[in-house]
């Protein structure tokens, strides 16, 4: 059996262009995102980010940096903690970026290279929510029990993780409370569904183009 994983993500943005320009500018993303018109109505958290990990501290602050200078919103300034150093900034378009690393120290100069996408949905049900994936060809490759759950990525460009909805959003610096579209739309071979926590999967050979 062929392990199910994700083969693209895809943003709802009202202006492509314009986010399609900060990606580009912010993180050097052209290709790992995919982004679509729309004006589906969200309020507040939309329960996930994308996390970006890098190398080292300095790559973080590069990367935030040219982030806030292409016009994103600090939410959480880039610090060191117990797993390593990171920060949190939020798109033009409303969605929430993450920037870590589990190194203390830097090695080396800065760049801009991005070592993993992880894509961390914001659930109810941890547990629940891994059954649900599990049952769909997604195989785990860590778990600590409630709290978090990450799946093996194999050949895609962007991880899955689950973790509790509040946890996330106190790790990211915002209120938990949201409503509306998450106005994100995974595309993979496990598709299409929308899971219990409403986040919706299309096939890959129908999820949107670039």
């Amino acid at each position: 059996m062929v392990m199910a994983s994700i083969e693209s993500v895809t943003l709802d943005v009202a202006d492509p262009e314009a986010a399609n320009r900060f990606y580009t500018a912010a993180f050097g993303l052209d290709t790992q995102i995919r982004l679509r018109a729309s004006e589906a109505p969200t309020t507040g958290f939309r329960g996930f980010t994308l996390a970006l990990t890098v190398s080292q501290p300095a790559t973080v602050n590069g990367l935030i940096g040219a982030a806030l200078d292409a016009g994103a919103t600090p939410l959480k300034p880039a610090a060191k903690s117990l797993w390593g150093y990171g920060g949190v900034v939020q798109a033009p378009d409303g969605t929430i970026w993450k920037v870590a690393t589990s190194a203390k120290k830097d090695t080396g100069p800065a760049t801009r290279q991005i070592d993993e996408v992880v894509l961390l949905l914001g659930v109810a049900d941890v547990a629940a929510s891994r059954r649900f994936y599990v049952e769909r060809g997604l195989a785990v490759a860590k778990s600590f029990g409630r709290m978090y759950v990450e799946f093996a990525a194999g050949s895609s460009p962007v991880k899955l993780a689950l973790y509790r909805r509040r946890a996330l959003a106190k790790d990211l610096g915002v209120a938990p409370d949201g409503t509306g579209s998450h106005r994100l739309m995974i595309g993979g071979d496990a598709g299409p569904f929308t899971d219990p926590d409403g986040f919706a999967w299309a096939a890959a050979s129908l999820a949107p183009t670039p």
